[in-house]
């Protein structure tokens, strides 16, 4: 079941770019883990949404690969491609393909997402492209 969730999630959100989705994905004290990072809420799922999607505009989710899990919390592996197009975190867009995966460990609550820590490629790819 929280297989589907998180499909749907990355469709909805990454390849369709559809924000509206994000309080019914997304618990309202949502947290995001990042290296020594954390972010909070929807505010910031929306804002790293539409920044990937700004420099990346035809990014698709090509795979969804659980690891391991169970109704709680599930360790997945995504991967994208699509086109950097626009800057992205002070990399210059190189107008090249990339693909890149990202391992994700998300906790749940209520049917929603409550917690995540991501581990992420994409900024490594986005200078390999630069040369």
């Amino acid at each position: 079941m929280n297989l589907q969730k998180l499909e749907d999630a990355v469709q909805q959100l990454f390849d369709l770019g559809n924000l509206s989705q994000v309080e019914a994905i997304f618990d309202e004290n949502y947290l995001a883990h990042a290296g020594t990072k954390t972010h909070r809420g929807h505010r910031f799922v929306r804002q790293y949404i539409k920044s990937v999607r700004r420099s990346i505009p035809d990014i698709r989710c090509m795979k969804v690969e659980i690891l391991a899990g169970d109704e709680k919390c599930l360790a997945w592996q995504r991967s994208f491609r699509g086109t950097h197009q626009a800057p992205l975190k002070g990399i210059p867009a190189s107008g090249k393909r990339v693909t890149w995966h990202e391992m994700v460990v998300t906790r749940f609550e209520s049917g929603k997402i409550v917690e995540e820590w991501v581990i992420s490629d994409l900024a490594f790819h986005l200078m390999l492209n630069l040369k």
